[in-house]
């Protein structure tokens, strides 16, 4: 069984030494420019398309939920009328 495990470690060494190391380029200094400009855009909007559409998504849900929940609670604090 140690033997075994030894085997698996030196083919996973092996597996990640060989692996290209530089897939990506570095892409930090150009956000750092991005989120750092200061063009009185938020920070949290800054990143273009993508955050707007989830920035209003999230402000849709909270909105929807709050009155929803509103809404529950209306209807759970009077009683129904027994007919």
């Amino acid at each position: 069984m140690l033997r075994s495990l030894l085997a698996l470690r030196q083919i996973a060494q092996r597996t990640l030494s060989t692996s290209s190391r530089r897939q990506f380029e570095n892409k930090v200094p150009e956000k750092q420019k991005l989120f750092q400009e200061d063009n009185g855009i938020p920070v949290h909007l800054k990143g273009g398309l993508a955050d707007a559409l989830l920035y209003r998504a999230t402000m849709v849900l909270t909105v929807g939920g709050t009155a929803y929940a509103i809404y529950q609670l209306a209807v759970a604090s009077f009683p129904k009328k027994q007919g």
